[in-house]
Order: C-alpha cells, then sequence, then structure tokens
C-alpha cells in the first residue's frame, strides 16, 4: 500500500448502474451472496454477508433468501461483518473484516433484513466491473458497479448500463433490505422514462464501451 492510498484503507469507492439485459457472456462467473443488515438508517450500516463462489442458485422473484441459504450452507467459502457510512459523490466509508463462514451463516440466519443476489464477475474496458442479479423481493433489478481504490474518474461504460445510480440512496443494498425493489419498480420506470438516463459529468468524461 503506498501513502497515496493509506488514506483511502476505509474508504470505497464507486459508481453504479441500472442494467435492463446483462449479456449471457458475462454470466460465467457467479457467486451467490446472501446478507442480513442488522442496522440500515440514513446511509449508515451494519450488514453481514455470506457469499458461496461459483454458485447460480437460479433466483427469481419467488427464491427466499432464507432457504437459499439453508440449500447452499455447506458452499458458502466467505463471510464478513461490514460498516459503513453514506455515500456522497462515489465515496464511502467502509470498514470490513473477515470471519468464520460457519459463523456468518449463522448470523445472518438469525436476524436483520435480508438481500439476496448473484453477482458476476467481469473485465471491460480498462476496469473490473461486478454485476448484481438481485432475487426475491428485488427481483429483477440488476445494478452494475466498478470500484476502484481511488475516485471512479473518466470510467468507461459498458453499453448495458441504463442510467446512473450513483449515490441514488434507494438503489443502496441496505435500502433495498427494507424497501425492495418490486414495491416502486413501475414508479422509478415511470421517473425515468420523463427525465431520461443521467450520467454523471462531475468525474471527467465518460465514454461508451460494448460489452461483448
Amino acid at each position: 500500500m503506498t501513502d497515496e492510498t493509506a488514506g483511502y484503507a476505509d474508504f470505497e469507492f464507486e459508481r453504479r448502474f441500472l442494467v435492463r439485459s446483462l449479456p449471457d457472456a458475462l454470466r460465467d462467473t457467479p457467486a451467490l451472496i446472501v446478507q442480513s443488515y442488522y442496522l440500515s438508517d440514513g446511509g449508515y450500516a451494519l450488514r453481514v454477508r455470506c457469499q458461496a463462489s461459483g454458485v447460480d442458485a437460479g433466483l427469481g422473484p419467488e427464491s427466499d433468501a432464507q432457504e437459499v441459504l439453508r440449500r447452499h450452507a455447506a458452499q458458502v467459502d466467505f463471510a464478513a461483518v461490514t460498516v459503513k457510512g453514506p455515500s456522497a459523490g462515489g465515496t464511502r466509508y467502509e470498514a470490513e473484516r473477515e470471519i468464520d463462514p460457519l459463523v456468518g451463516v449463522e448470523l445472518v440466519r438469525r436476524g436483520g433484513a435480508q438481500v439476496l443476489k448473484t453477482r458476476y464477475a467481469a473485465w471491460l474496458g480498462a476496469d473490473g466491473w461486478s454485476i448484481d442479479v438481485f432475487g426475491g423481493a428485488n427481483s429483477p433489478l440488476v445494478v452494475a458497479e466498478c470500484e476502484r481504490s481511488g475516485p471512479v474518474v473518466e470510467l468507461q461504460i459498458p453499453d448495458f448500463c441504463v442510467t446512473e445510480l450513483t449515490d441514488d440512496r434507494r438503489f443502496s443494498n441496505e435500502s433495498l433490505a427494507l424497501d425492495p425493489y418490486s414495491g416502486w419498480s413501475a414508479a422509478f420506470a415511470s421517473e425515468l422514462a420523463r427525465t431520461g438516463p443521467r450520467f454523471r459529468q462531475d468525474f471527467g468524461p465518460n465514454t461508451t464501451i460494448p460489452s461483448a
């Protein structure tokens, strides 16, 4: 770690985007994620995450986080407790500590408001991207994010990104745990049709790149 990045150790820098249709070619590196939010208030969050690498659980709107976790508990190979602060300009305080997967599974089982998703990883343009395909009450939401060790500037944005969601708290996972997308997706679709897509210009010039 350099002196420049040392001060960023407990911060995440990311930009996030709504996706309508994820190309099938990008669905080859799945990871099942089930996470519980023990606190979600004003952008502050306390989260426990369980992840099963290589697992595609075939999530849909009827998927139940507890049942999915029960079926795949033995495949969970990563768990962590994370504390987050409010996001501002694509920057957010985040401190994470890895914990024993067995403990993580039990913590998620026993409390919190849960989020269920499959995460895919892809290298697109100059950056690594994570694309989350949500299940349960947040289906059919798909969100793509680019995270760096410093501010995400001059970004090459894949052409499947519809509009930018950076700093739109409605789409934070902790908000989705309490107010799932299915309850307001129609209202958001109307909002998007009225206002049109938005891509932030204050991080330097954006460019669009083909996803395949």
